[in-house]
């Protein structure tokens, strides 16, 4: 809103009015901004959750320090999305398609997870939202963006080609005149780091592009879905969740205005998205409420998000990366939500294997996800057995060793757009 108001007075010639023409300075105005609604606010939203005795319900896991959590506020996820929408809101161009769908990916599994996390409070439903409806919802999301991406007029990419001397080295990169519909991403490690969804669907002939578009829907669908749950499934310990999304947000920024800067784009040889560069505004505002929401969610943790701000961070982390068309870049730069997503799910089959087969279940890890597994004692599990000592780690500790983690990934993601 203030860009618009901002860019008119610029046309009264009001001193200083253009500054807000400029991505960098609205970008910086949204995270200083964000810091502080969701610093100041959150005192008062956790103190509202506290008289409304809206606190974690917690099952003995055998943790160390775990029942100490018991009724510490949840839902705090709305300082997270409050502290985010109001900075896009006043600083963000609105009628860019980019920011749009974004404040759409907010909206939308911020109250997908206030309803879990209403059901399991007031409810007293430890399940929460059935995970059907869940699936359901994240499916309908990655129906939107896929979609808008294929049908709008405003989303267009402009093809990035190398021209090579005789020893094979890149002279100059050049972009196409014209902006296209394009279902190419950018993958890591290859030369020619473009991969068209086209080329798995060539065999097609003249229904390949059409074809190419419903491959593109579908793997948005997916990611959306398996970013947004490993996030949730990130979010087991105080201030983890909040500070790897942090980190990723980060990175995501980074992309975004590289892919939207021309002589950037020319620069790494990536493809030139136009409008992209608004995401940074986002990305800012994404960054500033993360980082404020550690004020409160730090260890010891006086707010924890619930569902309604980790289902949340991981949708905007896809949706994101899906705009920018770096999501198979997102095993690496997500590897902390990855490895955690993947340790469930290596558990669980093993778990159901060795009881049908041997009439009993055994485990891999002590506890999933695979925070936990550090942060319970004995032995139980083959990777414990082999693990010395077998001794808890404390809290903090692997929340820090996981942000380590998070920004060494973090940097590698960056790296991969050199690396070929």
């Amino acid at each position: 809103m203030l860009y618009y108001l901002f860019d008119y007075l610029d046309q009264l010639d009001l001193p200083g009015a253009g500054m807000f023409r400029y991505v960098s300075f609205r970008s910086a105005m949204a995270l200083i901004l964000s810091l502080l609604v969701s610093t100041l606010i959150g005192r008062k939203i956790i103190n509202r959750l506290q008289i409304l005795q809206i606190g974690e319900l917690v099952r003995d896991l055998g943790l160390e320090g775990q029942m100490n959590k018991k009724g510490t506020p949840t839902m705090g996820g709305i300082i997270i999305i409050i502290a985010i929408l109001i900075p896009v809101l006043l600083l963000a161009k609105l009628a860019n398609i980019y920011i749009i769908l974004m404040i759409i990916t907010t909206v939308w599994l911020g109250s997908l997870g206030f309803l879990d996390d209403y059901i399991k409070v007031f409810k007293k439903d430890k399940e929460g939202l059935h995970g059907r409806f869940k699936i359901i919802a994240q499916i309908g999301l990655g129906l939107i963006v896929g979609l808008t991406l294929y049908l709008s007029p405003d989303v267009i990419v402009r093809e990035n080609t190398e021209f090579r001397n005789s020893d094979n080295i890149i002279e100059k990169v050049t972009f196409q005149a014209e902006g296209v519909k394009s279902t190419q991403t950018t993958i890591p490690f290859v030369k020619n780091n473009n991969l068209d969804y086209e080329w798995f669907v060539s065999f097609l002939g003249d229904y390949a592009e059409p074809a190419a578009w419903i491959l593109f829907v579908l793997v948005a669908i997916f990611i959306i879905t398996a970013v947004s749950n490993g996030a949730n499934l990130t979010d087991g310990l105080d201030g983890l969740a909040a500070g790897s999304s942090a980190v990723i947000g980060v990175t995501l920024g980074i992309l975004a205005y590289v892919s939207g800067h021309v002589e950037f784009a020319a620069y790494l040889n990536i493809m030139f998205i136009p409008g992209s560069e608004e995401l940074v505004v986002f990305a800012s505002a994404f960054i500033g409420a993360t980082v404020g929401f550690l004020w409160y969610n730090s260890f010891p943790a006086q707010v924890f998000m619930g569902d309604t701000g980790s289902l949340t961070l991981g949708g905007i982390i896809g949706v994101f990366a899906i705009l920018i068309h770096k999501e198979l870049l997102l095993p690496i730069l997500c590897g902390v939500f990855f490895v955690e997503s993947l340790s469930v799910m290596i558990q669980v089959f093993y778990f159901k294997f060795t009881k049908k087969k041997y009439g009993e279940g055994k485990r891999i890890f002590k506890m999933t996800p695979l925070h936990h597994h550090f942060q319970k004692a004995g032995n139980a599990g083959i990777v414990a057995r082999i693990q010395k000592p077998i001794i808890p780690i404390p809290e903090s500790k692997i929340v820090v060793r996981f942000w380590l983690i998070g920004i060494i990934l973090a940097a590698l993601t960056l790296a991969t757009l050199k690396m070929r």
